[in-house]
């Protein structure tokens, strides 16, 4: 075990994009635990546009990151040392090191892993998080119909390609939208989408109605921006949106210049008796069993795919976070901080 702990910390709260500035690579003594705690070396730290939130003052659903404190975030690992009777040396386990190489638990929220049964790094992605969000968003929020079209924005994400997934097994059309054409291809070909439209396409708006002829009927929000004000013409009666992101403004400084679609949308909810809900999943782990029992049951079929993007090195966690924000990313984005020995 090494006996330094590199650590990401949050420098300054960005004004809109973060850069390399806003954060600070330290690094300090590798904790010891005490009673009742566990020491935890990271293998894998998710990445995940959420925490773009927190490096701000405003107020959210949840506490901002602090100045001087590693950025917050899950992960997985292996415990190292434990005076916790729960947790034995050599466990794998998913918890929220957040950006540093080795942390502390007294065990609260931490979830022991089996390699045997999926590999670990799945606990921060498609059996984690990411997919949680997109299970009960689409079928609590959603609740997709055999026949019904729905579309997701960033397809090729966590979330959203499971979105569309979990929406085929269900019987419904999947139409993703996603941003370059290598995206959409996996998309439709590796995923079995019905169609992905590139929202960078200048007929963007002509292709997505073609592959809708039928109007939408759930339209599963990840992005906002232009891509939900193209999406909202061809919503159906009774559509129903949950909105789980809006990655395209998390940057901004400032409410979007131009034509004020509120009023529309606001009537379109009416006239057409649509229903719009916000969610956070942290709100919802009581559906957290039949997520696993069922994104289990269609991994293991293979109806269910997934891809991960990983980055070497807890150093480059900044750059790969910036790239998320504007879309560079290729699947779930993930950050190996050390070695993984589950992993052939």
């Amino acid at each position: 075990m090494s006996n330094m702990n590199k650590q990401i910390l949050l420098k300054s709260y960005p004004e809109g994009e973060p850069t390399a500035a806003d954060f600070e690579i330290v690094e300090t003594a590798v904790p010891t635990p005490g009673d009742g705690e566990i020491l935890v070396k990271t293998i894998y730290m998710s990445l995940d546009p959420y925490m773009r939130g927190r490096m701000s003052q405003a107020k959210s659903y949840s506490a901002s990151a602090q100045i001087g404190d590693p950025m917050m975030g899950g992960g997985v690992g292996v415990v190292e040392q434990s005076n916790n009777p729960k947790f034995g040396v050599g466990n794998y386990v998913m918890s929220y090191p957040g950006w540093q190489q080795y942390s502390l638990t007294d065990g609260t929220g931490v979830m022991k892993l089996d390699p045997g049964l999926a590999p670990i790094s799945t606990a921060v992605g498609v059996l984690g998080m990411p997919g949680l969000t997109a299970y009960f968003g689409l079928l609590k929020i959603g609740q997709p119909k055999e026949g019904e079209t729905v579309v997701v924005a960033a397809a090729s994400g966590a979330v959203g390609s499971v979105v569309g997934q979990v929406a085929r097994i269900k019987g419904a059309r999947a139409v993703g939208i996603a941003g370059s054409a290598d995206k959409c291809a996996f998309v439709v070909e590796e995923l079995g989408f019905d169609a992905c439209i590139n929202y960078k396409d200048a007929d963007f708006a002509e292709q997505l109605a073609a592959a809708c002829p039928d109007g939408i009927d759930v339209y599963f929000e990840n992005v906002g921006g232009k891509v939900f004000d193209t999406v909202m013409p061809l919503l159906n009666d009774f559509a129903r949106i949950p909105l789980c992101g809006l990655i395209s403004q998390y940057n901004a400084t400032s409410l979007p210049t131009g034509t004020n679609f509120l009023p529309a949308l606001m009537r379109d909810m009416l006239t057409k008796r649509m229903t719009l809900r916000g969610f956070i999943i942290s709100d919802h782990y009581e559906h957290l069993a039949d997520f696993l029992r069922d994104m289990g049951g269609w991994i293991a079929s293979g109806q269910l795919k997934y891809r991960e993007d990983i980055v070497e090195g807890i150093e480059n966690a900044p750059e790969a976070f910036i790239g998320l924000l504007k879309g560079a990313n290729f699947g779930k984005l993930l950050v190996r901080v050390s070695d993984d020995p589950t992993r052939n």
